[in-house]
């Protein structure tokens, strides 16, 4: 028997006795949803060493180093608690940068670790700020721009810092509507991103630092434009555009005359992701959604085989995620829909990839599901595309889960996804629909859910639900909703609005007032502001208000009849605890069932492990007693060690 064989028999034994109705292994919640083993590896601009994330004796996950072809590998950073999600190498290969909250606040610092003498040093040591890389470059190695909030809590400029010193100087002052800054290929700031009034946007660019901006273009709501950089001779940018099409293209746009150069579009999907020499200012592939996966059109011939050999020597999507600036080798993620996510080494020249590592390699040969794209007709004529999950080893009709993603203007893709597979795992299907205003398909596909929440945008749930029990694959009775951020507002929707449709709701994070959502939005939100209510609803006019009412699932609480599930974090700055503890509120007075779980030291989402499978084993069980399906169960003393959750339970009137 083979080394990895005998290491998939040992992982399938250790939980075998987990087995329900002599059915598939019954995976453990650990397994499926805990950190990764490793992830995130980096290589140093110099290309000799190499960084990554993994968790410490303590289970925290911290930034990981060593020097390529040695085994001198260690521990960099000393995160206490909630775990380290994003590192960057500083341009010298002398450090790391990486960003961090307190307990989901996400007011992040940006913090410098000296590889040489192991300081620790915060760069932005302001408290109540908000801060965030923007760029660095190899010719100002001691130097990094910052975005932060210092100045005015409402609005980002861009600071630069010394490595070496810590100071911080002010290098450009927001007027009041810059949401996003691009910096040139001499380390200058000549790029702005404004969000309008009515919800437009305005790229502005700049002849040098001291120079007044100019508009370069300027669009109302319907319109989608990105700055994505500078050439390398500053005289032009690269811009994603819908102008004159439906789906955002990546052009090439001269600052002088204005002419576009078309670099890559495709008829059926946004610019999903971009490709650019890791020294030199140009842009070399782009990615594209084909058929519901990752692909990629070369736009530099030099990378053409490249593309064209990772695409035959891997069998997921794959982006690449790092590169040394010789740019002869990179670092490309391989993702896979019933399998971990993979790192690879592409060695340039060879045109060979050899793999690096593995996130989860206990996932190996355990039996998960497979993600299948499908397109799903609305009501109105619309195509929605999404993804089916069906659990292994079961025949059709099973339960369903209806997962809904956040955003909403976000999307699904396909690809492992630890939620996904502990669903099938307890024995559901699990559809994933990108429904109207989800990202990725076209502006038309986008304003399709302007104003639409609670109306076209449910419907389209709805329509998905009856696709699901028309193909077989469910049956009426047998479908629960599910979802963080707006999938939570969705779930709580759904219960409120269409009672009868689902069997029960599992919201995490989710707004339950769209008033009180729109009036508590972070500071460093308010220039933005103006497109969320160009696109939900202006609860300042009076023809709005009706609109904003009708689509809050507060104020149609009393229609909710069955179970729901609440999980929240209590620092969370978007949606504000109060939206939980609102509907809860109204839920109790009224004899109606919930339960609501807080934890004291989470956000926008749960980042520590520990938190993240506590109340994803209590979905399990709460979905179990709503729908029938296999259960892991929790401790006995009712709580995932190492949790913080806080929890209330309110029955239903007799």
């Amino acid at each position: 028997m083979s080394p990895r064989r005998a290491a998939v028999l040992t992982v399938l034994l250790s939980f075998s006795a987990l087995a329900q109705d002599g059915g598939l292994p019954l995976i453990p919640r650990d397994i499926l949803l805990g950190n990764p083993e490793r992830t995130g590896p980096q290589l140093s601009p110099d290309g000799k060493r190499l960084a990554w994330l993994a968790p410490d004796e303590k289970n925290v996950m911290q930034v990981w180093v060593k020097t390529l072809g040695q085994t001198d590998e260690a521990i960099v950073t000393a995160d206490k608690r909630r775990g380290i999600r994003a590192y960057w190498w500083t341009r010298d290969s002398t450090g790391l940068l990486y960003g961090q909250d307190a307990d989901g606040d996400e007011n992040f610092h940006v913090f410098h670790v000296d590889l040489t003498t192991k300081n620790v040093r915060d760069l932005t040591p302001w408290q109540g700020v908000r801060a965030s890389l923007l760029d660095m470059h190899p010719k100002f190695p001691d130097v990094v721009l910052v975005t932060m909030n210092v100045r005015d809590r409402k609005l980002m400029d861009v600071w630069r810092v010394n490595l070496k010193t810590g100071a911080a100087e002010l290098d450009t002052q927001n007027p009041g509507d810059v949401v996003g800054w691009t910096v040139d290929p001499q380390f200058v700031v000549r790029g702005a991103t404004a969000t309008l009034k009515g919800g437009g946007t305005e790229l502005r660019t700049r002849e040098s630092a001291k120079a007044k901006w100019t508009p370069l273009v300027t669009v109302g709501l319907e319109e989608n434009v990105g700055l994505e950089g500078f050439t390398e001779d500053g005289r032009s940018v690269f811009l994603t555009t819908s102008i004159n099409s439906d789906t955002e293209r990546l052009v090439e746009k001269s600052l002088k005359t204005g002419a576009e150069r078309l670099l890559a579009q495709s008829p059926a999907s946004d610019v999903m992701g971009q490709l650019a020499h890791p020294v030199k200012h140009v842009m070399r592939a782009a990615g594209f959604d084909v058929n519901g996966r990752l692909g990629w059109t070369a736009i530099d011939s030099s990378v053409k085989g490249d593309l064209e050999g990772l695409d035959q020597a891997l069998a997921g999507d794959f982006f690449v995620v790092s590169m040394d600036d010789a740019d002869a080798r990179w670092l490309v993620a391989e993702r896979l829909d019933a399998g971990s996510t993979r790192f690879w080494t592409w060695d340039r020249k060879a045109k060979k990839a050899e793999l690096l590592f593995s996130a989860q390699p206990k996932l190996d040969g355990l039996p998960l599901a497979t993600m299948t794209p499908v397109s799903i007709p609305a009501r109105d004529g619309l195509t929605l595309p999404g993804y089916l999950s069906l659990p292994p080893g079961k025949a059709k009709p099973v339960p369903m889960v209806l997962l809904v993603h956040g955003g909403p203007w976000g999307r699904d893709t396909w690809g492992y996804n630890g939620t996904v597979q502990l669903l099938t795992n307890r024995g559901y299907a699990v559809l994933q629909v990108n429904f109207r205003s989800s990202s990725g398909y076209g502006k038309r596909f986008l304003n399709a859910g302007n104003r639409q929440w609670g109306l076209a945008m449910h419907d389209d749930l709805l329509d998905a639900v009856s696709w699901a029990v028309k193909e077989g694959v469910t049956t009426p009775k047998q479908v629960a909703i599910m979802g963080g951020s707006y999938g939570g507002y969705a779930t709580l929707a759904g219960l409120a609005f269409t009672p009868d449709v689902f069997a029960c709701g599992v919201d995490i994070v989710g707004p339950s007032n769209l008033f009180t959502l729109l009036s508590t939005i972070p500071p460093y939100w308010t220039s933005m502001k103006s497109m969320l209510v160009a696109r939900m609803g202006d609860p300042e006019k009076a023809q709005d208000k009706e609109l904003l009412t009708k689509a809050s699932p507060l104020f149609s609480a009393q229609k909710i009849k069955k179970p729901l599930l609440i999980g929240q974090g209590a620092n969370d700055p978007r949606v504000k605890v109060a939206e939980s503890e609102q509907i809860v509120a109204a839920m109790e007075k009224n004899g109606l069932p919930v339960t609501y779980v807080v934890y004291p030291d989470e956000g926008h989402g749960f980042a520590r492990p520990e938190n993240r499978t506590d109340f994803m084993a209590r979905a399990e069980g709460f979905l179990a007693k709503c729908l029938g399906g296999r259960v892991e169960p929790l401790p006995k003393d009712g709580k995932v060690a190492g949790s913080t959750a806080a929890v209330k339970v309110v029955g239903a009137k007799k």
